[in-house]
């Protein structure tokens, strides 16, 4: 049983990925979209998105981050490929998932599902250019419009080699709308002989449970689940053991967040430090009650200190209300 944490663009960069393998629980991370076109790029943009390879690959907690590529071409999606493992990638990700249109319109993402050979043709391209130890792995939908080539789709990515299939259970025309239609995998992943990792609608132990029947998985990606609750892949790891569940308290969680505001104020500019903490307090208030009275106190501020003594008030309030 794996835990993934999902490549979420614009969401999930190195600070997340820092933030949540440090909670504990996940084996694996994928880094946001690296853009491919038709040329080979810096290494500054590789180092730029995953700065995880000056550090072998792995986060500070040791976990892998496989570097993700975007695009629809086969060799410049091979030639960049090449470029990440030679930098010390531990995986290469493809996304035929991304159901963005800005970036299906520049043929990147689910758009591709329309066309099972040219999946093939990238995945093979790819599988080719790296070393064979390097693993190849792709994420997809259940399909464009419906899930009607779901089984062309995966006989061709099977057939170029890839090494995982990911598959967010949902098509590019449902967007992020639950539900998710885990029941859709059962089949691939019965047939497959490399490992199915099922991704969507994970909100708790009980929601990876019914996804495990349904999808027929062992391994699962969590994404917006896992931003919400931050220990959730801790908490399926108990509930694997056989152990009672518990979750992570709201002080622990606030701790949290005022050293991702601390490292996001080193890390970035100073106007986009506020929105990094306001944008992970949007889902953490989603269950946690305290979460959505603490977004309430730091929504319209823009300083930096101010937001982590904010976040540091709050939670030294909330001991001493707990303690009485």
């Amino acid at each position: 049983m794996r835990i993934m944490l999902a490549p979420m663009e614009g969401v999930v960069d190195h600070t997340m990925r820092d933030m949540l393998t440090r909670i504990g629980g996940i084996d694996r991370c994928v880094t946001e979209f690296v853009r491919v076109t038709n040329q080979l790029l810096p290494r500054r943009v590789f180092y730029r998105l995953c700065p995880e390879l000056k550090q072998g690959g792995t986060t500070p907690s040791g976990v892998p981050v496989y570097v993700q590529l975007l695009g629809g071409q086969p060799d410049p999606m091979a030639a960049n490929a090449h470029r990440a493992a030679e930098l010390g990638a531990p995986g290469i990700d493809i996304n035929f998932g991304c159901p963005a249109k800005t970036v299906n319109r520049n043929d990147g993402g689910s758009v591709l599902l329309r066309e099972p050979q040219r999946l093939y043709n990238i995945v093979s391209a790819i599988r080719s250019a790296v070393p064979t130890a390097t693993p190849v792995t792709a994420k997809i939908r259940l399909g464009f419009e419906d899930h009607s080539l779901l089984a062309d789709i995966t006989d061709a990515i099977f057939a170029a080699g890839a090494n995982e299939l990911t598959i967010h259970a949902r098509t590019k025309v449902d967007g992020y709308k639950p539900p998710a239609y885990w029941q859709h995998i059962h089949a691939i992943q019965a047939k497959a002989k490399i490992p199915v990792i099922a991704n969507g609608e994970i909100w708790t132990p009980q929601d990876y449970q019914r996804c495990l029947i349904e999808s027929g998985c062992q391994d699962v990606m969590l994404g917006r689940g896992l931003l919400t609750r931050p220990d959730l892949a801790r908490q399926i790891q108990t509930l694997n053991r056989g152990e009672t569940v518990t979750s992570m308290c709201w002080s622990d969680i606030a701790q949290h967040l005022a050293q991702f505001s601390l490292v996001t104020e080193e890390m970035y500019e100073a106007k986009y430090v506020g929105s990094r903490v306001k944008q992970w307090l949007s889902y953490l208030r989603q269950a946690h009650p305290m979460g959505q009275q603490l977004f309430e106190q730091v929504k319209r501020m823009r300083c930096p200190q101010e937001i982590y003594q904010t976040i540091e008030q709050h939670r030294e309030h909330y001991l001493l209300t707990k303690a009485v």
